[in-house]
């Protein structure tokens, strides 16, 4: 999943446009802004009474960082254009739960954050 949600970003013409750089876990400091830095909040496989049933739910917290409030703000729409509701191929359906910035605790010397949280529902076979 992790692979396929990483894919599907970067196969984004908007999201790519807007972002240098979009990888799972800590962003190298070294990073040109904008960029998004994704972190697997949970991930597990549905159960039936009969055992799994291959429909992975998960949440999936994407961070977009920029060296001005407009850039997050920008790049965050771009994601949330892409991923809310969306559904195609193994993506039974991706839906955004939560958004948030950090302004008011950043260090001067910090990039802005704006962080998206989609729930993934996603079957690792298109069956």
């Amino acid at each position: 999943m992790q692979k396929e949600f990483r894919a599907l970003l970067k196969g984004s013409a908007a999201v790519s446009a807007l972002a240098s750089a979009i990888d799972w876990g800590l962003l190298p400091q070294s990073v040109a802004l904008p960029a998004i830095a994704l972190e697997l909040i949970d991930n597990a496989d549905g159960l039936t009474m009969q055992g799994p049933d291959g429909l992975w739910r998960g949440r999936v917290q994407v961070d977009c960082y920029a060296g001005t409030y407009g850039g997050a703000v920008a790049l965050s729409e771009a994601v949330i254009d892409l991923l809310s509701g969306y559904r195609s191929g193994n993506w039974r359906l991706i839906m955004l739960v939560a958004q948030r910035s950090n302004t008011e605790t950043r260090a001067s010397d910090q990039p802005y954050r704006i962080s998206v949280d989609f729930m993934t529902n996603w079957r690792k076979t298109n069956g």
